[in-house]
């Protein structure tokens, strides 16, 4: 066999590894993705609620999994990838269980209260399946491959959001929010039997940072990462309102082209990250979701707010790979679990704060400036990554 054809057979062989472990990321992601075209539009038309809440409602996911990240990724370095990813799947099936009793209750309150739980068991879920898929799979193909992992690990997440988006629409038309919870209920079920009969990777021994040490190596990187991650909260708590308000069909759609334009440069541009550097690819990125918000501000038809859409989709897909490679040079691989934990509390904090605030710029200015506002905040994540890269000092541990 010619290194050429042996290099291919390896290749293949790691993309199956990775593909084994981000399948579990794909299924809660896709639970994630269900109600995201569904829930806004019932807190705010149907419950009676007003905007800020519903966006909150939406954000409060992202505030749970900011609370319990960094906690995740020290059981990653402590406990395994494996546990953490079962307990993942484990709070998504009672986020499951959440929308099921929401579907029986006939008072707005009571109904609003149980997709708070469901909101916050599903954030639980997703910094479990999230982080530890990151750290098993590294673990089962070596640090080397890091961009690899995480690449495929967010064409499971984003995939699974495409995907679940429209699914959720069709099942709460078809039987309400209980069709909603059952389907989560049974998916979750087979995910956990899954993980519990994957391979586990041995738990890395050596002396670990600080989590003091930790988050201060990976607070500037963070903070591009939540700059360039507003674009993505945005979206996903507002697009839907968004449309409403333009009294344009489709929602739902725009959802999965974002997801689909994500998934399609993760797939295209996979070794990108690896040839020009994170701080290259996550500079072109973030001036492509710009660009993508600010059509998103100016559409005036549904299908320039599609192109919009779509555009964000590409210009936000290699940013969290891109600028995680940088990140995860400066710690010893047996902090890496807690290095991604706290990498990606600030995406996590971008997310949780962009609902209620964009909210507020909503109700005063109307949804378009929500866009608007992202945008600028997309190019100071820009501005602080060009100084990283002008300035960059980092030790590489691996």
């Amino acid at each position: 066999m010619n290194p050429q054809s042996r290099a291919g057979l390896l290749a293949q062989s790691r993309t199956a590894r990775i593909l084994g472990i981000v399948v579990f990321n794909a299924i809660v992601y896709f639970t994630i993705g269900l109600p995201l075209a569904v829930f806004p539009g019932l807190v705010r038309y149907q419950l009676g609620f007003g905007a800020a809440l519903a966006g909150g409602l939406i954000s409060l996911q992202y505030a749970a999994t900011l609370a319990t990240r960094s906690l995740v990724g020290r059981f990653c370095d402590t406990r395994g990838a494996k546990f953490v990813v079962s307990a993942g799947q484990g709070f998504a099936f009672l986020s499951g269980f959440c929308v099921v009793a929401a579907g029986l209750c006939h008072s707005p309150a009571a109904v609003l209260g149980w997709l708070t739980a469901s909101r916050l068991a599903l954030g639980a879920a997703e910094s479990g399946a999230g982080t530890g898929c990151i750290a098993w799979g590294v673990g089962r193909v070596g640090a080397t491959h890091t961009a690899e992992v995480i690449s495929w690990n967010g064409v499971a997440s984003y995939g699974g959001v495409a995907l679940g988006a429209p699914v959720g629409v069709a099942l709460f038309h078809a039987g309400g929010l209980a069709a909603m919870g059952i389907t989560v209920l049974a998916l979750t079920a087979l995910g956990f039997v899954g993980t519990r009969m994957s391979p586990a990777v041995p738990v890395l021994a050596g002396a670990r940072l600080g989590l003091g040490r930790v988050a201060r190596a990976m607070l500037p990187f963070g903070l591009a990462l939540a700059g360039g991650s507003i674009g993505f909260g945005a979206i996903v708590a507002f697009i839907a309102l968004d449309y409403s308000a333009h009294h344009w069909p489709g929602a739902a759609y725009a959802l999965t082209v974002f997801g689909l334009a994500f998934i399609a440069v993760r797939l295209v541009a996979i070794g990108s990250i690896g040839r020009f550097g994170g701080f290259r690819a996550s500079l072109v990125s973030f001036t492509i979701e710009a660009a993508g918000l600010l059509l998103l501000w100016a559409a005036a038809a549904p299908h320039a707010a599609l192109c919009g859409a779509a555009l964000t989709g590409v210009g936000f897909s290699l940013i969290f790979p891109a600028i995680a490679v940088e990140a995860l040079k400066t710690v010893p691989a047996s902090s890496r679990g807690a290095a991604v934990g706290l990498y990606t509390v600030f995406l996590d904090l971008a997310l949780g704060l962009t609902g209620p605030g964009a909210g507020l710029i909503a109700d005063h200015f109307g949804y378009p400036a929500v866009f608007l506002a992202s945008a600028a905040a997309v190019l100071a994540a820009l501005l602080l990554t060009w100084q990283l890269m002008v300035t960059h000092k980092s030790k590489n541990w691996n």
